[in-house]
């Protein structure tokens, strides 16, 4: 599937983490459960991560979709800092 055809979930969960995290310099959604909507794998580069560890970074990001995660089945989480 290409980049342009995100489904509705994917495009919504893409924007929240925009709002939450305006220092990152990529994030990307992917649907995993076949397009339902019910299990999402998210990367996210950000700023807001360095000198955190990834627990931290981890808990960021569910406080960040918290509504969102009340609907899905599952969420894998990848997140790094921008190399310097």
């Amino acid at each position: 599937r290409s980049f342009t055809s995100q489904t509705d979930g994917e495009s919504r969960l893409a924007r929240v983490l925009r709002e939450k995290f305006p220092r990152a310099s990529a994030i990307k959604v992917v649907d995993i459960s076949g397009g339902c909507g019910a299990m999402y794998e998210i990367h996210i580069e950000s700023e807001e991560f360095r000198e955190k560890r990834t627990v931290q970074q981890h808990q960021m990001v569910n406080q960040a979709l918290s509504e969102e995660i009340k609907h899905m089945h599952g969420l894998r989480i990848f997140t790094s800092t921008p190399k310097p």
